[in-house]
């Protein structure tokens, strides 16, 4: 079940912070398709989502500036009523590489929602 937290308020932000959304806590699936081979496609999970980017893990190599499509589904818990699927495009702006996964901010540049047929 996701979970939906402010994690900071504007007000709590550091000076030198340079984000302009609202970011919220949310470990929800994902999955990530390369704008480059289509193909290629990976899953992983959110860790945080605003309306400007999303950081999430993946356990495969991502590079930084790597343009992306993916895919996440709101639940119903954050939409207060029935989930809603968000198709997104953006670009990696940043990789945090850990032991077991690889953490990947992105910068959308676009997304709409996806009904399903």
């Amino acid at each position: 079940m996701a979970q939906l937290e402010n994690e900071t308020s504007p007000a709590e932000q550091p000076e030198d912070e340079k984000r302009s959304a609202r970011r919220f806590s949310l470990d929800l699936p994902i999955a990530v398709k390369f704008l480059d081979n289509g193909t290629y496609e990976v899953t992983g999970h959110t860790r945080d989502v605003s309306s400007h980017g999303v950081f999430f893990y993946v356990s495969s190599a991502i590079a930084l500036g790597t343009e992306i499509e993916f895919v996440l589904t709101l639940p119903s818990e954050i939409t207060l009523a029935d989930p809603i699927r968000v198709r997104c495009k953006g670009k990696v702006v940043r990789v945090d590489k850990t032991a077991r996964e690889q953490g990947v901010a992105v910068a959308m540049e676009k997304y709409d929602f996806v009904r399903d047929a």
